[in-house]
């Protein structure tokens, strides 16, 4: 049994999207970052809809090239075939938005990591693993990759496996247009339509638009280019018209278009263009790899190009699987794709990366409680960032590599630690507000319209404590309600998950339903948190209210973290043993139970640096023992329960 679905082979790249949209490429500011390149959107956006897919291509030995593999980690793209090329760099391609007919494009690919790609790159086991070879018309235009090419597909058809084209007719990558001409989609070249031609028997699958038929035919007759490409071809040909749709012949070439198979449309607004016939082919290729009909599959196919071209950027426009079939249930409520306010929820929640399935998060945010204690001490602040370093030492060091483990550390005092924390796997939490304030006000660093965020590294999730409570006065409820609104709209504008943390026993009386009714509210604003971190609260009603609250809005919540609130240890173990009996509660972000002691001794010079960290290391690991016997007791007990019943 084949272990991949689907392996892609060929271009990968850094796509560089200009952040301003309707501006010349010339007048961009800014840029966001993605993975490019064809067949690297394939394998991404066949993974988010289900499939097992692996991608071969080269990258460079530099950041770039390391993004693009990670990237294809956190999509859950296989990247054996994945080769760093040693002395080449990474692809890139710069992109704008002028409008909705322009496009403007550069490519970057002098001698490119990925055109080295090379038939020694092409792994027999590796292809032989999967039930279909994707490749893309780019690699077949230089001697050396399209060796590479004519291998896997001679490797994939030896073993029964498929074989499909995109034919992906870039004329600037033929070295038929100039550099400033990536726009451009079709130049007439009898050589390259003989290159094609002489590799077109080889598949099972070709997919192109009219044009890219047309050079693969050899005339801008669309029904002669596709009739052309029969007499040498006996696989199925997929033709994307455009708004029009697509149309599949199996057979022989009839008269119209219009007499080949359709299937469903989705008339939208059109945003982008660029990267939707990859988004068409991953939609294309999983219903053909699942066993759907031609109109079933082409149904999938046009709904992944709508997504694609109503967002910004490629790979990140892709739908879920999930997503997907939210969007048949629901139909299209807004043209304007990116707009709909139901599907971009459940299009951000759906993709999300990382397993986050356990957590276990020392919390050293603290500014206002270190700062005392550095007071108390008779110490300057400054020694307070020196001591958050240790704790990230503690926390590395229990967490030592494996997953499930994080920190909440803040960038005021902290901001040595935090930089540190970077790239480590550990979850990392940023606080926002402001230590104590209510009204809700944030630190100076996020700046007064919030524009700070846009320095964060996308791994960091936005924290924000909020000193609510149902019985406030009007006023304060809509002072807080109004900054927690901008904060979360300023961090999903900058990719970045969104923690928000409520302690109604701080400020006011709570009982059973106390924060349940906060939950309810947020929501009512639009708010969607990824994260809630909530107070450990006393009673089993109180914690299933909450809980009951949060499913009700939100299928897709990353879950729920338990604070501390500096209470002992053999408190926090009553307060676990009762959050641990719901699924939604992840674990916990405790903090001073974890460092008050050593905090205070350390900064009053009564213990050393390394004794600070081993007696954090003991009580975070302490900690984390206790929440795993926890949950391990209040599964076996729901377990008993079933059978009881049972």
């Amino acid at each position: 049994m084949a272990s991949l679905d689907l392996i892609t082979i060929g271009r990968s790249s850094v796509d560089l999207y200009g952040a301003q949209v309707g501006g010349r490429l010339e007048d961009m500011a800014s840029f966001n970052k993605y993975i490019g390149g064809s067949p690297t959107n394939i394998a991404a956006g066949t993974a988010r809809l289900g499939l097992k897919s692996g991608l071969i291509t080269r990258v460079g030995n530099e950041h770039m090239g390391r993004f693009i593999r990670e990237q294809l980690v956190r999509e859950g793209v296989d990247v054996r075939g994945v080769v760093t090329d040693p002395e080449r760099l990474t692809a890139l391609v710069l992109l704008g938005i002028r409008d909705e007919h322009q496009f403007p494009l550069i490519f970057y690919r002098e001698n490119c990591a990925d055109m080295a790609l090379c038939e020694d790159d092409i792994d027999v086991d590796f292809v032989s693993e999967a039930r279909c070879v994707c490749v893309t018309g780019t690699h077949l235009s230089n001697p050396r990759t399209e060796q590479a090419v004519l291998k896997a597909l001679e490797i994939s058809r030896q073993h029964g496996g498929l074989t499909a084209l995109d034919i992906d007719y870039r004329p600037n990558l033929w070295g038929l247009a100039g550099h400033g001409d990536g726009e451009s989609r079709f130049i007439e070249s009898a050589k390259v339509t003989a290159k094609l031609q002489s590799t077109l028997h080889l598949f099972n699958l070709i997919v192109g638009t009219e044009e890219e038929f047309h050079i693969a035919g050899g005339s801008t007759d669309t029904i002669e280019a596709l009739r052309a490409v029969r007499q040498v071809s006996p696989a199925t040909l997929v033709c994307k018209r455009g708004p029009m749709g697509a149309v599949v012949f199996e057979d022989a070439i009839p008269d119209s278009l219009d007499e080949g198979q359709t299937g469903e449309g989705f008339p939208i607004e059109v945003f982008n263009v660029l990267g939707a016939g990859d988004g068409f082919m991953s939609g294309l290729l999983k219903g053909w790899l699942t066993g759907e009909d031609w109109p079933t599959s082409l149904k999938f196919a046009n709904a992944c190009g709508a997504f694609a071209v109503s967002r910004h950027g490629c790979t990140p426009a892709y739908p879920s699987w999930e997503e997907l079939q939210y969007f048949f249930r629901t139909g299209i409520q807004n043209k304007a794709l990116r707009k709909d306010k139901a599907l971009e929820q459940v299009h951000w929640s759906t993709n999300r990366k990382g397993d986050w399935s356990k957590m276990r998060v020392f919390a050293f945010d603290h500014r206002m409680q270190l700062e005392a204690m550095a007071k108390e001490a008779g110490v300057s602040d400054s020694r307070i960032g020196d001591f958050k370093k240790l704790c990230l030492k503690a926390a590395l060091s229990v967490a030592d590599g494996k997953p499930g483990y994080g920190i909440l550390c803040d960038s005021r005092v902290g901001r040595e630690a935090l930089y540190a924390a970077s790239g480590t796997g550990l979850w990392i939490g940023r606080p926002v507000e402001w230590p104590g304030s209510r009204p809700l006000t944030v630190e100076p660093e996020i700046g007064p319209d919030f524009g700070g965020l846009n320095e964060w590294p996308v791994e960091n999730v936005v924290k924000v404590l909020c000193f609510y409570h149902p019985d406030d006065t009007a006023e304060m409820r809509a002072d807080q309600e109004q900054t927690v609104v901008r904060l979360f709209h300023a961090a999903r504008r900058n990719n970045l998950e969104f923690l928000l943390e409520i302690i109604p026993s701080k400020v006011g009386p709570v009982d059973d339903h106390t924060a349940a009714k906060i939950i309810e509210r947020f929501y009512e604003l639009d708010i969607y948190p990824d994260w809630w971190k909530l107070e450990p609260m006393k009673t089993k009603a109180s914690w299933a209210n909450a809980c009951s609250a949060i499913e009700r809005h939100d299928a897709y919540t990353r879950g729920i973290v338990v604070l501390g609130l500096d209470a002992p240890q053999a408190e926090l173990e009553e307060s676990f043993a009762l959050a641990a009996g719901f699924d939604l509660v992840k674990g916990f972000a405790v903090g001073r139970t974890i460092f008050g002691d050593a905090a205070r001794k350390w900064l009053s010079g009564a213990i050393s640096d390394q004794d600070a960290i081993e007696d954090m290391v003991k009580r975070y690991r302490s900690l984390c023992e206790v929440w795993d016997k926890a949950r391990a007791g209040a599964r076996s007990g729901a377990r008993a329960a079933k059978g009881e019943k049972a």
